[in-house]
């Protein structure tokens, strides 16, 4: 398969910036949206996309060697747009149109209306699913692409998540990889009070999962736990990326609230003076 050429860690993080930037642009404008949930995935989207993970080609998105990527927390649509847009499946501006009537650029991915948008998601718990279905799907046709999901944590209180972690371990689905965006937040608090998801690891190990774990941060990190996990025969493997929720505002990271609101124009001018080192 086409391999995406590696882009040097410092350049990676940089992009992780623009993409925030563009986070924070697109969800002001629309005045709704989901900012912090978006934040907090943003490096592992960079690493995926520009890190030289994932293989695919813009130009010709329903390639059929192509990896999978899918965002099973479909609220963080905004990071997905901003990854699909700097990778070429879509043309910037169309960024811009967020949740307007009749952009294809909606509140959550909608297939076969984006390039790029592997799965419809939004309703949590099935992108997981989605995933091992891809998988046996390119077993069928004799592919051997990667299928990559990333999860949000508070997903992961789903029961329809672990009925998917145990068909991959059954299948023995080794080309399959999640990721979890453990920020350790939802929409209405702490995961550990709305409901805990602690032991993680021991958990998806005993689902016969192969477990990493990394600073969802620090691209570096990320890129060498996507390379150990493609090393893994015979059983899917997980990597809980432990992150902060609105990961690079200040004022974000401290306000879990965000979670599915957009900053105001006030607050969105003190976000990017933020970002640009500004401020």
């Amino acid at each position: 398969m086409d391999a995406n050429p590696k882009t040097a860690v410092s350049e990676l993080n940089e992009i992780a910036r623009q993409m925030r930037l563009d986070i924070l642009e697109m969800t002001t404008q629309a005045g709704s949206g989901h900012p912090s949930s978006s934040f907090s995935a943003t490096e592992i989207v960079t690493a995926l996309y520009f890190g030289g993970v994932l293989c695919y080609r813009p130009d010709e998105p329903l390639w059929p060697e192509r990896d999978r990527f899918i965002m099973s927390k479909g609220h963080a649509a905004p990071l997905l747009y901003a990854a699909l847009a700097r990778a070429g499946y879509i043309e910037r501006d169309l960024i811009w149109t967020l949740r307007e009537v009749d952009s294809p650029v909606q509140g959550h991915p909608i297939q076969n209306v984006l390039p790029g948008v592997e799965a419809t998601t939004g309703s949590l718990g099935q992108g997981l699913s989605a995933g091992v279905g891809h998988v046996l799907g390119g077993r069928l046709n004799q592919l051997d692409y990667r299928v990559y999901v990333l999860l949000g944590d508070g997903e992961c209180e789903a029961g329809q998540v672990w009925e998917a972690a145990m068909a991959a371990a059954h299948f023995q689905a080794d080309n399959l990889v999640a990721i979890l965006d453990y920020n350790k937040f939802q929409e209405t608090g702490p995961i550990s009070r709305e409901m805990a998801l602690e032991p993680l690891v021991d958990k998806w190990r005993s689902f016969g999962w192969h477990v990493e774990e990394a600073d969802g941060h620090d691209v570096a990190d990320l890129l060498a736990k996507f390379a150990a996990v493609e090393a893994v025969k015979g059983q899917p493997s997980i990597i809980i990326a432990h992150t902060v929720k609105g990961k690079g505002v200040s004022f974000v990271e401290a306000d879990f609230t965000f979670h599915g609101r957009a900053l105001t124009p006030q607050q969105a001018e003190l976000a990017r003076e933020e970002l640009n080192g500004t401020r």
